[in-house]
């Protein structure tokens, strides 16, 4: 599906940007007068108008180039050498490689009037320099208020628990919104992400106060079933002994011998169960 999105805004783009190409046979009767005089200029001038005529372009640049302020029929050229006329022709390069910026932290009201502030990182190229230079006087700039505006308006409509847990679906809207509106700038915005999340002082203290009410109020009722677990067990252990006197007898023995083997220094004197039984009885 974005692959599509994509073709279709390509296709958009080449279509507003053969508006802005012109013929030659544009400029009118004047504008040929100009450039033949420029040409005959360029002709007695040589060799040494050559150098002011022929111009350089890096693997990611392009060059825009205006022949009496108009631009030149098949759109932004390079990479490599391309050829002006002194005098009729100016050119603008454009970098077409990926540039980042940072959203400063923004002060926002979610929908749950909590105030946060929040910043984030956004990575965009120019995917059409002819648009990029005549439909928007600086697209970086333009560029990096949207993402501003963009930033607030969408976390406006979250609460405050969705910026925490869907970062990834925030910045994914953010992207879709950013690259509709600099569409007609000729700008592919390629990624957005959330980048860190700022809470006040005194919401983080009532967020950790419940925390740890609620992890307290867990372990309460983990120790509250332990103790009937544990209950359970003695009830059952206490009915196993009742059926079999010599059972009590062997428990005895041995925690006669678990005493002796932790607290050497303590005398015990065993009396036999009989005789208490005896004295039970009495």
């Amino acid at each position: 599906m974005d692959s599509d999105n994509e073709v279709v805004s390509m296709k958009e783009s080449k279509r507003r940007e053969r508006q802005f190409e012109n013929s030659d046979s544009d400029i009118g009767l004047c504008g040929w007068l100009l450039v033949g005089l420029s040409i005959m200029l360029m002709l007695v001038t040589l060799p040494f108008s050559i150098w002011m005529c022929i111009k350089i372009v890096k693997e990611y640049e392009r060059a825009i180039i205006f022949r009496l302020g108009r631009i030149l029929r098949g759109g932004a050229k390079g990479p490599g050498l391309f050829f002006i006329l002194p005098c009729t022709d100016s050119f603008i390069n454009v970098d077409m490689r990926t540039i980042t910026f940072d959203i400063p932290p923004q002060e926002v009201l979610t929908k749950d009037s909590v105030t946060v502030s929040v910043d984030g990182v956004v990575y965009y190229r120019v995917q059409n320099a002819t648009l990029a230079v005549a439909n928007i006087t600086n697209a970086d700039a333009a560029t990096r208020l949207l993402a501003q505006t963009t930033l607030r308006n969408v976390l406006g409509t979250k609460n405050l628990a969705e910026i925490l847990s869907d970062r990834e679906e925030i910045a994914h809207s953010m992207q879709s919104t950013l690259d509709d509106a600099t569409d007609d700038w000729g700008i592919k915005v390629e990624r957005v992400e959330i980048k860190d999340v700022k809470l006040p002082l005194q919401l983080q203290r009532a967020m950790a106060a419940e925390a740890e009410a609620t992890r307290e109020a867990r372990a309460k009722v983990i120790a509250a079933e332990g103790e009937m677990n544990a209950s359970r067990a003695l009830k059952e252990a206490s009915l196993v002994i009742a059926e079999s006197p010599s059972a009590l007898q062997l428990r005895y023995l041995q925690t006669l011998n678990t005493i002796a083997a932790e607290k050497n220094s303590t005398i015990i004197f065993p009396l036999p169960l009989e005789m208490m039984q005896g004295l039970m009885k009495r």
